[in-house]
């Protein structure tokens, strides 16, 4: 948490030099010079502890914690003709601790395995036509980590309805993934333990958003995500019932449908309903369904407290068994319990202040925001995760 705050501090005086150049009257002022429309600071600690590793064949600590910062900046300007052009930088950094992982070397006490760091900056543009309610958008990705590298991008286009009261929505993603190859070390030299692997994705996703009425606003999306490669992980450990051990193998293929609703309904002027429903299948015969709600109540002009809560139930894929469950007859197999049978439930609140002279009397920084939620689920994982959003604008 110390981290968390000297983070969030160090933006400040950014922000009040920022602050100080911007005209006290833009409401219908279109910049012709790049401007800074909106900054975040998100950071957040999470923790987790469980009894069903991956890395020792469904068996053994999940400890894990892990410390992120990201913060985004969206800039803009209009062109000649009126157009609004947006860009969107977004840079994050994470470290984390695995107790898991430590044990890929089971010998080990501690080793290069039992931390890192993430590092995954993105760039979005958006060419966004006001007055016929058009945007095209194009970004590209990065994430990097000592065994895992990954890269995007994104085309997207909406259009919205002549009247602007429905929205529709396209995206297409791919992401290009090398997975290192770090075997359990007592299958080195029996299973590939060297070099790198392919893992790349391949996602479309079309949406329709509509205001119903002045209180009540839909959306609907459907993705198709195709996965193609290796999309095991080397270090998982699978135990037969003879007790060998093995190095967890998946099809190399994998097809994946997500439809989702979410709805929007405001009760007066203090209080908003807001409900999302996800159903999830794929080609692995797994199964999901995820139920969320959210209940924004605005307890005076300065604040509002946002408690949540999410059921999620899996039915899980044809190729789990737990710890020396599996047989030589299986062709595939995991031990990994995120791809398991169960039910899980998240909830917390969230605390958001937008005091009236701005958070530390900066008038622009107009937004901070406390949420915390705990996580658990029938196989024995628990978590809890605290973050922290500032929010310059």
């Amino acid at each position: 948490m110390k981290r968390i705050l000297i983070t969030g501090l160090a933006l400040l005086g950014l922000m009040q030099l920022s602050a100080q150049n911007t005209p006290k009257d833009s409401s219908s002022y279109k910049s012709t010079k790049l401007k800074i429309e909106e900054i975040n600071l998100v950071s957040s600690f999470y923790q987790q502890d469980g009894n069903n590793s991956s890395v020792t064949g469904g068996i053994g600590t999940e400890k894990l914690t892990d410390i992120s910062n990201t913060i985004d900046v969206k800039l803009f300007k209009y062109d000649k003709a009126g157009i609004k052009h947006n860009w969107d930088i977004e840079v994050g950094i994470d470290h984390y601790s695995s107790a898991s992982s430590d044990m890929i070397d089971l010998q080990a006490n501690s080793s290069a395995s039992s931390a890192d760091n993430r590092f995954y900056p993105s760039v979005t543009y958006t060419c966004e036509n006001e007055d016929k309610g058009k945007s095209l958008s194009f970004g590209l990705s990065s994430s990097m980590e000592y065994d895992y590298q990954s890269f995007g991008g994104t085309i997207g286009y909406s259009k919205q309805t002549n009247n602007k009261n429905g929205e529709f929505i396209a995206k297409f993603q791919t992401y290009l993934d090398q997975v290192k190859m770090i075997s359990p070390i007592e299958l080195r030299g029996t299973a590939k333990s060297s070099g790198t692997e392919a893992r790349n994705t391949f996602a479309g996703s079309i949406g329709y958003s509509q205001i119903v009425n002045k209180n009540f606003q839909l959306l609907f999306l459907v993705d198709i995500i195709q996965q193609s490669g290796y999309l095991s992980l080397p270090f998982h450990r699978v135990y037969f019932t003879d007790g060998s051990v093995h190095q967890e193998n998946l099809p190399d293929s994998r097809f994946k449908i997500p439809i989702s609703v979410r709805g929007s309904y405001f009760l007066g002027d203090n209080v908003i309903l807001r409900g999302y429903y996800r159903y999830y299948t794929d080609n692995w015969n797994l199964t999901a369904h995820t139920l969320d709600l959210e209940v924004p109540v605005k307890i005076s002009p300065f604040m509002s407290i946002s408690p949540f809560y999410r059921y999620y139930s899996q039915q899980g894929t044809k190729y789990f068994k737990g710890f020396e469950d599996h047989t030589v007859a299986s062709e595939y197999f995991t031990s990994n319990y995120d791809l398991s049978t169960f039910n899980s439930n998240f909830f917390g609140a969230g605390v958001k202040f937008t005091p009236l002279n701005g958070v530390f009397g900066i008038k622009h920084l107009n937004t901070l925001e406390i949420r915390y939620g705990h996580y658990n689920r029938t196989t024995a994982l628990t978590s809890n995760i605290i973050s922290l959003n500032l929010k310059y604008k």
